[in-house]
This record gives C-alpha cells, structure tokens and sequence, in this order.
C-alpha cells in the first residue's frame, strides 16, 4: 500500500515531464524564470507574423495610403483574435501554470495604440479635402 501512495505522490510532482511544456512552447526559455508582461510582448513582437505586419504598418505610414492601413489594421485584428480567442490547448495551459508563458496584454494594448495612430495619420486631412471639392 506504501509503494502505490509513493507512486501517487511522485507522479503529482513536477517532473521531467513538466519541464518539457515550456521546452515545447518557449525553447529558450531559462528556468526557475518567470515570463513577464514585458518578456512575453518582446516574444510576440518578435513573432514572424507582427514583424510582417510592423514591416506593413511603416509602409502605410510612409505611403499614407488609407485603403493599405484599413487592411493592415484588419490583419492586426486578426492575429490579435488569434491570440485572444483560439482555445489553448492542454500544454499551453499548463506552460502558463508553469510560468514560462506571459499575459498578452501589454502587446494587445500596443498593437491597438498602433492601429488608432495609423488610421488618425493615414485618414484625409480637412485643408485636402476642401481643395479636393473645388
């Protein structure tokens, strides 16, 4: 009975097969630290997907073009809902618990402020429009 209650109590202990959840999900992520707000926006920044779309932002700004930051900011949108509303699966659930995953929040914030500034900068200036209609 004393070998069964062993073996129940070691396997509720964080093991080998814990430690690969953060492997899985964060490859160089250092153990015994926990990822922060600030760690895990650089994380999702560093993403291919937002750097594609960084590289999209500064060529709307550059340009001004209106119709090219409407789909620029449809398309921050939807990596953004990827992120908020796809259903973790079990290992990410367990890196969070973990701590090697952070809240999204702070990259949410700021993806939403750069959305707002490159609608503001790209939308058509009041002294254009006006010589526009005479």
């Amino acid at each position: 009975m004393g070998s069964i209650r062993r073996g129940l109590i070691l396997s509720l202990v964080p093991g080998a097969g814990w430690a690969e959840v953060c492997d899985k999900e964060r490859p160089n992520w250092v153990h015994g630290t926990e990822a922060t707000i600030w760690t895990e926006m650089i994380g999702l920044f560093a993403a291919p997907p937002s750097l594609v779309l960084l590289l999209l932002t500064a060529l709307v700004i550059r340009f001004r073009s209106l119709w090219g930051g409407l789909i620029v900011m449809v398309l921050w949108t939807g990596l953004v809902s990827l992120l908020v509303f796809s259903e973790p699966d079990a290992v990410r659930i367990q890196a969070i618990k973990e701590g090697c995953i952070g809240s999204p929040s702070l990259f949410i914030g700021i993806v939403a402020a750069i959305c707002v500034a490159m609608i503001l900068y790209t939308a058509p200036r009041a002294e254009r429009a006006d010589k526009r209609e005479k």
